[in-house]
Formats: C-alpha cells, sequence, structure tokens
C-alpha cells in the first residue's frame, strides 16, 4: 500500500496523457499536430518554462465539453488514488478556456461531474482551485474571478500560475483582496523562476497561505527563517524542477537541507502527464535518489494534511492524519 497523502500542486489540464489528448482529438474533431502518441511523448522534452506552456496551451484545444473535463479530472483521480492519494486540491485555468471560446459553466461542471462523487469513486476528497494566468492582464483575472462568482459554492481557492518572470505578484494585488473579500483561501506560485522577493511579496502584498513551489528561498536566509517562524508550508514539485531545468539533477535537489532547516515542504507532481511521474511516483524518486529516511518521509506525508484546507472538516484531517502515523514507511512509499 501507498503512503497516505495529500497532493497540494496539481494542475487538473497537466494530467492530460497522450492516450487521452488522442482520444478526446477524435471525439471532438480535432486535428493534433502529431502522428500518434509516441510522437507526442517525443515532445515533451522541454528546455525551460516557456517551452512547456507552450505544449500545455496547444494541447488544451482537445477540451471542448463537460463530459471531457469530466473524463480528464476521472483518469487523474483513478491514477492518483492508486498511488496514495487520499486528498487532492486541483488547480484549474479557467483563461486558457474561455480565451478559446469555452465557458466557465462547461469547465466547472465538468470537473465537478468527477470531483463530486470522487469520495465514493476513488476515496479521495477533493478541493478545487482556480488559477489566475499571470502573463494575462489584471483586468482579465478580476473579469475571470467575476465569471466564477456563480460557482463559488465549488471553489475553494484562487492561486497564480504560468510564466513567472516579468509578473511579479503585486500585479494581481486587487484580484486577490476581491477573492479574499469573498472568503476564497489564496496560494501562488512564487519562486520557481522567479527570485525569492516574489514570494515575499506573495505573502506581503497577496496574503497567500501556501507558497507554490517556493524554492528559490534557499537563496534568502531571512526568508527561510521567515517561513520557518510562521509555517508558511511550500508546495516542491521535484520532478517539474528537473524537466524544467529548475535544478540540475534531482539528486542536487535542496529537499533535504530544505526539511533539515524546519520548513513545512511537501511534494507534489505538478503536471504530472508532462514531468513524467504523478504523486507515488514523486515520493519514490525524493526516497531512492535523496535518500530521505523514513521519518522525513513520513514528514511530507504529514505535512501535506496539515497544509490542506480541510478546516471546513478537521475531523477528516484528524482522520488522514492518523493514517500516516499508523503507516509502516519503511515498507515502501508510493
Amino acid at each position: 500500500m501507498p503512503v497516505p497523502k495529500a497532493e497540494l500542486h496539481l494542475h487538473i489540464e497537466g494530467t492530460l496523457e497522450p492516450e487521452l489528448a488522442f482520444a478526446l482529438a477524435a471525439r471532438n474533431g480535432v486535428a493534433l499536430p502529431y502522428a500518434d502518441t509516441d510522437a507526442l511523448r517525443e515532445a515533451y522534452r522541454f528546455e525551460d518554462l516557456q517551452s512547456f506552456l507552450n505544449l500545455y496551451y496547444e494541447l488544451m484545444t482537445v477540451l471542448r465539453t463537460e463530459r471531457d473535463f469530466e473524463d480528464l479530472a476521472d483518469a487523474y483521480l483513478a491514477r492518483a488514488a492508486a498511488q496514495g492519494v487520499r486528498h487532492a486540491e486541483i488547480f484549474f485555468d479557467p483563461q486558457a478556456h474561455l480565451a478559446r471560446g469555452v465557458g466557465m459553466d462547461t469547465v466547472v461542471e465538468g470537473l465537478w461531474r468527477a470531483l463530486g462523487r470522487s469520495v465514493e469513486t476513488h476515496g479521495v476528497s477533493t478541493r478545487l482551485i482556480l488559477c489566475f494566468l499571470r502573463d494575462e492582464s489584471a483586468a482579465s483575472a478580476l473579469a475571470t474571478l467575476d465569471a466564477a462568482k456563480p460557482y463559488l459554492d465549488r471553489i475553494t481557492g484562487v492561486g497564480l500560475d504560468s510564466a513567472e518572470v516579468g509578473h511579479p505578484p503585486a500585479k494581481f494585488r486587487e484580484v486577490y483582496e476581491a477573492a479574499a473579500a469573498l472568503g476564497l483561501r489564496r496560494v501562488a506560485h512564487a519562486g520557481e523562476e522567479g527570485p525569492p522577493e516574489y514570494i515575499t511579496e506573495a505573502l506581503d502584498v497577496l496574503g497567500v497561505e501556501r507558497v507554490d513551489h517556493g524554492l528559490r528561498c534557499v537563496e534568502d536566509p531571512a526568508l527561510v527563517a521567515r517561513l520557518v517562524r510562521e509555517r508558511i508550508p511550500l508546495t516542491l514539485c521535484p520532478l517539474s524542477n528537473v524537466r524544467l531545468r529548475t535544478v540540475d539533477t534531482l539528486a542536487a535537489h535542496p529537499l533535504p537541507a530544505m526539511l533539515d532547516a524546519g520548513l513545512m515542504c511537501t511534494v507534489n507532481s505538478d503536471d504530472p502527464a508532462y514531468f513524467g511521474g504523478y504523486a507515488g511516483d514523486t515520493f519514490d524518486a525524493v526516497r531512492d535518489t535523496l535518500g530521505l529516511p523514513p521519518e522525513r518521509l513520513r514528514e511530507l506525508a504529514r505535512n501535506s494534511f496539515l497544509a490542506s484546507f480541510l478546516e471546513d472538516d478537521e475531523e477528516l484531517r484528524a482522520r488522514y492524519l492518523a493514517e500516516v502515523e499508523a503507516y509502516d514507511v519503511g515498507a515502501g512509499v508510493r
């Protein structure tokens, strides 16, 4: 059995496996510029974040109907459950869909068809987090939040993703203030390719409660001390970091040092169809490559539930934490 874990940094569009992409393309009459699934997998060789994003947005064109989004989410949840995920807080990118004529209702209703029955179907509780594209305008983010208002009973929080460099968190101050006024939880990508200052800005200007990635905090000892002191969770994505060249190799990843420093780290899969592994694969990789001892792996699993937005169901959080404590980490991680 895999170690029980929560996944807190997962883009649902990034779970689109080549086989499903071709199936949805056939269903919707979309021509993909690849001969077959093998040719598409070959395209998953990225030089940097932007080269990944180009393919990521290109393949989104196959997602057209509620059924497509339902199938996408259901496929992810089945894989995640098989790898020990008990709770998933799932990002989605409505602006990328709205821009090509797919309405907010289609996206949210489609995803919710799968998420709404996920506990019964997969044994996985879920939360849905609407992400703003930081390389779009602040006005577009505000319009997107407005379009989401009829669905806030299904949306737990807001996030900020896509190309980081040149798009500081402060650009989105107004939309985050509006989200906070609506009672939404707040997270943001910061310190992946952007500098440590973006992490500080996300905390101070956007009021984020978790930092997605946050890898470059290690460059600023005062920031590390603050993150430790305030117990700000970091949703690290080690396999993503390697594939996007944020770190040269997994063996060079600073996760062990970050844990030793007292940072509240979690490990997640980010865009697993593109980056070579789902949540359990990621745990296996950091165990095997970084030599993390069993209690460090238990700490990562424990942190994932402590950092989850489960304040509305503390009994469920306690049950998940009890599963972590009862698990024999030395017997295997996946």
